[in-house]
């Protein structure tokens, strides 16, 4: 199959498909992962974040089977990350929930994240070894480019950047305020500058237009109708609107417009209606 690659400054334009046994975990050593969760929006369902009708998508599992579109998928994860609200499962790791705050709705796969692209993927990767050193009851060096994780001891004030192998970059800070050591109170508790809390919110309305499942059952009450004599339910797919009921204990001809047995008025009033 030919196509256009996504990849920058790259030329290629034949693409390649994988298959692999469902039954088996996923891991870094594979050459490919099934990323199930994103697909084609053939539906043409808004995401619930900027609510244009893009593809691909992300479909979460939640019970709504809510949409988003890749870029905004990309500004949610980032924004969690900065924040540090990933949420921990023990068996999948630091995942994500539903934009929308479903319950059960944590994303499996974790290779869905390598949509990042490459840095933030690698921020993500960092991301559970911090956690599990702030745990811990240690702290991460404060200086920009830093971020060593480091367990002082229990009480201990003045901490400096010690890492082991020549790791740490030497920075001496207050583990109360983060800023370089000082003697005496800390002038300010607040969040270094940068650090403010960035707020991801769902417009409600945007989150019940934005399900999956939702949007078939809406395509399913435009395109189908019950046969009149067996209530099967048929889908009309163009053409007129002579049907027949593809049961074979009743295949009833019948007119889609008027719901009547198909006779020679329909003809003649609304055969080929829209």
């Amino acid at each position: 199959m030919s196509g256009e690659c996504q990849s920058p400054d790259c030329p290629g334009t034949r693409a390649e498909f994988f298959f692999k046994c469902g039954a088996h975990p996923t891991s870094d050593k594979d050459t490919s992962v099934a990323l199930n969760l994103i697909t084609s929006n053939r539906r043409s369902i808004p995401c619930i974040a900027c609510t244009d009708v893009r593809s691909p998508v992300l479909v979460f599992q939640c019970n709504h089977r809510h949409v988003i579109c890749l870029d905004c998928f990309h500004l949610y994860c980032v924004t969690r990350l900065n924040d540090r609200q990933f949420v921990h499962d023990a068996q999948l790791g630091y995942s994500l929930p539903c934009v929308a705050g479903c319950p059960n709705s944590l994303i499996k796969e974790l290779h869905h994240f390598r949509i990042l692209g490459e840095e933030q993927y690698t921020r993500y990767q960092q991301y559970g070894a911090e956690e599990c050193v702030l745990q811990m009851g240690g702290v991460l060096c404060p200086r920009p480019g830093c971020g060593a994780g480091l367990l002082p001891e229990q009480g201990q004030r003045k901490v400096t950047c010690e890492g082991g192998n020549g790791l740490g970059c030497g920075f001496v800070f207050c583990r109360d305020c983060k800023e370089a050591y000082h003697e005496g109170d800390c002038d300010s508790l607040l969040e270094p500058s940068g650090a403010t809390s960035q707020a991801y919110r769902v417009d409600k309305r945007a989150a019940e237009q934005a399900r999956w499942e939702e949007a078939s059952k809406e395509t399913i009450k435009k395109t189908t109708k019950p046969c009149p004599r067996c209530n099967v339910p048929i889908e009309k797919n163009g053409g007129c609107m002579h049907m027949k009921c593809p049961q074979p204990q009743c295949k009833l001809e019948w007119c889609w417009n008027c719901g009547c047995e198909w006779n020679r008025a329909c003809m003649g009033d609304h055969w080929f209606d829209v």
